[in-house]
């Protein structure tokens, strides 16, 4: 009797076994979430990245070679058009300055020689001896000597102070070309400095920028330079400045490009609107937005929702056509923004598209349970 209430027991255990495996495997096949086309506005962007720099911007270099005496201003300071930066304090050469004196020396002797020609003479003409053609051959040659003294004097003058007269200044005092910003002072008191000449550019004594006028230069791949004209806006961002961007119009773009790592880049540049929110500097690293199509209300889906066939790489969605149950359609394309993407032609608004790599909340659900 035990036996047979054990092996009774054993085939109910059984069978109580068979019945929850099957009610295991009778479950639904996982069910997928379906989402639906929408409308919306679609912008098809780049990104450029540079920086942003003043549109004016000037080297101040000396007229004469010295060394700089006195700086009066400092990086960053607001200039008007004629404010004193800096002077120079002329170290001359003692070479070029004793020829300089030797020279004055001798065009005075000249002059003393020339001087009493003409005083004789002119007691000559005066008394009617000499003609006058002839007194005035001999005025013309003392006033010309003392014309050469005078350019003489000057010349030693000029490399003894810098300038000759009462224009000495003009060349010594260093002065700002235009109204604006001191970006850059790199010289200190006691450097020395050389003045731009054919042959030499010259030291900087300081740059100075309209900081009221920036532009942007950046650099786009060659796949999208053609996508874009003089003309379009840009969105601007900087760096240092958070949620902030700066409405900018390109206005050049560069016929010939560069290759950098194995890319071709085109530098473009654009004039960047600021306000007086933020003070913007110069250098600061910046991103362009640039605008290459956009379309308003168009009929499209998450870019999530598409798959591509493995043999043709054509696009397509599932279609849910019933329970459980969908359907393979191929789609036409339009722009996409990364996110969205339009669609042209295949799918419907009331079409109910399957999400294939997102199972439902139940099926999840289950699944946790089933690992349990």
């Amino acid at each position: 009797m035990k036996k047979k209430l054990i092996f009774g027991g054993i085939a109910i255990a059984l069978v109580a076994i068979l019945i929850w495996f099957g009610s295991k495997n009778s479950k639904s096949v996982i069910e997928y979430e379906t989402e639906k086309a929408f409308k919306t506005n679609i912008v098809l962007k780049t990104v450029a990245t540079g920086k942003v720099t003043p549109l004016e911007e000037i080297e101040i270099k000396p007229q004469i070679s010295g060394i700089i005496d006195k700086i009066y201003l400092e990086e960053g300071a607001k200039v008007k058009k004629g404010d004193l930066i800096a002077k120079v304090r002329v170290v001359p050469n003692e070479q070029s300055l004793a020829s300089a004196r030797g020279r004055v020396n001798s065009v005075q002797i000249n002059v003393n020689n020339a001087k009493v020609a003409y005083d004789r003479n002119k007691a000559l003409f005066d008394k009617g001896v000499i003609s006058r053609s002839e007194f005035e051959t001999i005025e013309l040659t003392y006033n010309q000597s003392k014309q050469d003294l005078l350019n003489a004097q000057n010349d030693y003058q000029i490399i003894r102070r810098g300038s000759a007269g009462s224009g000495g200044s003009a060349n010594t005092n260093i002065r700002a070309q235009i109204s604006g910003t001191i970006l850059e002072i790199p010289v200190k008191e006691g450097d020395q400095v050389i003045q731009s000449n054919n042959f030499n550019a010259g030291t900087t004594i300081a740059s100075i920028a309209d900081m009221t006028k920036m532009i942007f230069e950046g650099k786009v791949d060659e796949a999208e330079v053609g996508k874009i004209k003089s003309g379009t806006q840009l969105e601007v961002s900087l760096g240092a400045i958070e949620k902030k961007k700066y409405p900018a119009k390109l206005n050049f773009i560069a016929p010939k490009g560069t290759e950098e790592n194995g890319a071709v880049q085109f530098k473009i540049k654009g004039d960047v609107t600021l306000d007086d929110e933020y003070f913007v500097r110069a250098g600061y690293s910046a991103n362009a937005d640039i605008v290459l199509d956009s379309k308003d209300s168009v009929l499209s889906i998450k870019e999530g929702l598409l798959q591509f066939d493995k043999k043709t790489e054509k696009p397509y969605v599932e279609i849910k056509v019933g329970d459980d149950k969908f359907e393979k359609r191929d789609v036409e394309l339009g722009i996409s923004d990364g996110v969205n993407v339009e669609i042209i032609s295949g799918v419907t608004k009331d079409d109910e598209i399957k999400i294939w790599n997102k199972t439902s909340k139940k099926d999840k659900k289950e699944g946790d349970e089933d690992d349990d």
